[in-house]
């Protein structure tokens, strides 16, 4: 049962780094994993980390490495991280809660007039004379 809650938090927390690192915030999630792999007193494990997360968020710019390939890394992670450090546990869960979600601008755009408009739906004929006349 202990080990089932503590991958289940593990997984939500790698999808939470994937989340960051596929928005382009991997310079936000700095400190936080900073801070959570630092509770377990070892300053390799933060420093590692931390390496992670700068190869994860090059690799998945260049396209590199998958989605799923940093996920399971960071579960794997997490897992070993959590296994040894329980007192982690609310840090960690608050990398899952605080992840990023994409957000999308709805506008809408109104032309009047004649001509083409860019950036919305134009009707009727378009002429272009690349050599002036009309």
């Amino acid at each position: 049962m202990y080990e089932e809650a503590v991958m289940a938090v593990s997984t939500g927390a790698a999808s939470g780094v994937l989340s960051y690192l596929l928005q382009g915030q991997a310079d936000a999630l700095r400190t936080r994993v900073s801070a959570v792999f630092s509770r377990g007193g070892n300053p390799q494990e933060a420093a590692t980390a931390l390496r992670v997360l700068d190869e994860h968020a090059v690799a998945l710019a260049r396209h590199e490495i998958t989605a799923r390939t940093v996920t399971d890394a960071w579960t794997e992670m997490i897992f070993s991280f959590l296994d040894a450090n329980p007192s982690a546990r609310a840090d960690i869960e608050e990398l899952m809660a605080s992840a990023p979600t994409k957000t999308i601008n709805i506008g809408s755009q109104h032309n009047h007039g004649s001509g083409a408009f860019i950036g919305n739906d134009h009707y009727g004929d378009i002429n272009i004379n690349p050599r002036g006349g009309r």
